[in-house]
């Protein structure tokens, strides 16, 4: 068996480090950093949503308040 340069250990040494990286990233078939950081974007997500409800709620409730004030008001 012939014995690798200098290259070839260096390409191997690397193809290494690049399966170790990636192993990390996309995790052993049982999730992973990718599919945690999907599941914090949905959270992130369903969180915004529940937000923009609320102040869409919280507007149309002032709104409400500030029309009957002003009808009561000018009685």
């Amino acid at each position: 068996m012939r014995m690798m340069n200098e290259f070839e250990v260096q390409v191997l040494s690397d193809l290494n480090v690049l399966k170790t990286q990636m192993t990390g990233l996309l995790g052993d078939g049982s999730g992973g950093r990718i599919a945690e950081l999907e599941r914090r974007q949905e959270r992130h997500d369903q969180n915004w949503q529940r937000a923009k409800g609320f102040l869409a709620a919280a507007s149309i409730l002032f709104a409400v308040i500030e029309v009957a004030v002003n009808a009561l008001w000018r009685r």
